[in-house]
């Protein structure tokens, strides 16, 4: 997809889609989710929040998914993606992830990851009801 001023619009993953990917879940991921990765890839425009590191440290250790390596391991592995990059906290993102317009839920990593959406002026790929929702409302672009 292209932005007004004919760039390619980044586009960012969310947690369980990098999960996903990493795992080979092809049942989760539809072929147009594959096409809008494989392309947003290979121009360079693939990202994912340095939450989802995080986010999934978080959710191994309380044993709410189960990694075949250890923690550290995996994530070694899965930013290894071709044309991914791993976008950073700034302190702007920071700031502004406890102050997004409208009505959002208190997930941390959630604020986080669509403020870094919002900063990237990036399209989201998530399938996270409480975010869909939220950009009912216009306040992020989805994928």
């Amino acid at each position: 997809m292209l932005s007004a001023n004919g760039h390619l619009t980044p586009l960012l993953i969310d947690t369980h889609y990098w999960i996903w990917l990493q795992a080979g879940n092809s049942d989760r991921l539809t072929s147009p989710d594959l096409d809008l990765i494989d392309s947003a890839s290979t121009q360079g425009n693939l990202y994912l929040s340095v939450m989802s590191v995080w986010e999934v440290d978080i959710l191994e250790s309380k044993r709410r998914i189960r990694l075949y390596t250890s923690c550290a391991q995996w994530v070694e592995e899965a930013l290894a993606i071709p044309g991914l990059t791993l976008a950073p906290i700034t302190p702007a993102i920071a700031i502004e992830s406890t102050r997004l317009p409208g009505i959002f839920h208190g997930d941390p990593a959630d604020c986080i990851i669509v403020t870094t959406a919002r900063a990237l002026h990036a399209r989201l790929l998530t399938s996270d009801k409480n975010i869909r929702a939220y950009a009912r409302r216009r306040h992020v672009t989805l994928a």
